[in-house]
């Protein structure tokens, strides 16, 4: 293969790493928050309870901490750095590595979204202040992709520099002189909803160019197939049909797409298509029987049974659901 081709491929492989990315991102949605500011002097440690449908974000403001998890190696931070746990994995903060904690529920019982809190814990040692918050997602709209995210992902203070918006928005939502007034909730779930999405571009960006953290960026047969159902769910796709464009056989797409996005491709595509349906219903005026078509589905009564399926209840009553919401 000449310089001309292998320079084409690359690019084509970066391209499908960026529209599976955008992809990623594009609905994710927060549907609330929890934050807290914690000053904390040494001996201090913390055990974080595992949380569903919940990304965890930690800010380290001033001093440092260490991160541990089961049977993981523990990361140590230090001011200006941020950790992502994107599926809300159970973890430990503490002052050192070793330190037993309590747990988190014992310093903060009530975390409910939409509300702050705080924790002091008053030592001897190092002081420490960290911005930390319970990023509530659907997970309806959590696509196969994000749930085999790595169970943390880290930017130093360096790489937080190097994204002056998602810098500038961190400290503004750690600073103690936030603007308080109307609207004040909603402003604060869309900004670590931006810090959210600041935060995983460059991570993703890293992953994709670290096969050995997130393989199925690099397979080029699973990358793009998800390519595919991300953009192009309204086509009247089959497994055999999603294997032949990838040029794989049908078993080992079958087996390949479960093993590195952890759900079978017919689910996959399934969960894409009703994201967009329910984006449809919730989002848009389109008539109802106009949304089938729009997700690929040629049957009226197949679209409803499989909505119906999905989601506990029928496509009008989903919409009418959502407007006496609003």
């Amino acid at each position: 293969m000449d310089t001309v081709a292998t320079d084409r491929d690359d690019r084509r492989e970066d391209d499908e790493a960026d529209d599976l990315l955008s992809e990623l991102l594009k609905p994710l949605r927060l549907t609330g928050v929890f934050d807290s500011r914690w000053h904390v002097r040494a001996p201090w440690a913390i055990e974080g309870d595992a949380e569903q449908s919940c990304a965890v974000l930690h800010y380290i403001v001033e001093g440092g901490c260490w991160i541990t998890g089961d049977g993981r190696p523990p990361l140590e931070l230090r001011a200006g750095d941020l950790i992502v746990f994107p599926t809300g994995t159970a973890h430990r903060l503490s002052d050192r590595p070793d330190r037993q904690g309590v747990p988190l529920r014992a310093v903060l019982p009530e975390r409910k979204p939409g509300t702050s809190g705080e924790i002091r814990i008053d030592g001897t040692g190092a002081e420490s202040r960290l911005l930390c918050a319970g990023l509530h997602y659907d997970a309806s709209a959590a696509s196969g992709l994000y749930t085999a995210l790595p169970w943390a992902l880290v930017l130093d203070g360096a790489q937080v520099d190097r994204e002056p918006l998602l810098r500038d928005t961190l400290r503004l939502l750690a600073s103690p002189d936030r603007p308080v007034g109307p609207g004040d909730r909603l402003i604060t779930l869309r900004a670590f909803e931006m810090a959210l999405v600041l935060a995983l571009r460059p991570l993703l960006r890293d992953l994709a160019d670290n096969p050995a953290s997130l393989p199925l960026l690099r397979h080029p047969g699973i990358s793009q197939a998800l390519v595919m159902i991300a953009t192009r769910f309204a086509q009247p796709w089959t497994i055999d049909s999603l294997a032949r464009e990838v040029g794989m056989s049908r078993s080992a797409f079958t087996a390949a797409f479960r093993e590195l996005v952890g759900e079978s491709p017919a689910r996959h595509l399934t969960s894409r298509r009703m994201q967009e349906a329910a984006r449809l219903l919730a989002e848009t005026s389109l008539p109802q029987s106009a949304v089938p078509s729009r997700v690929g589905y040629q049957s009226a009564v197949g679209f409803h049974l499989a909505f119906r399926k999905w989601f506990g209840m029928t496509p009008g009553e989903y919409r009418s659901g959502i407007c006496h919401a609003a």
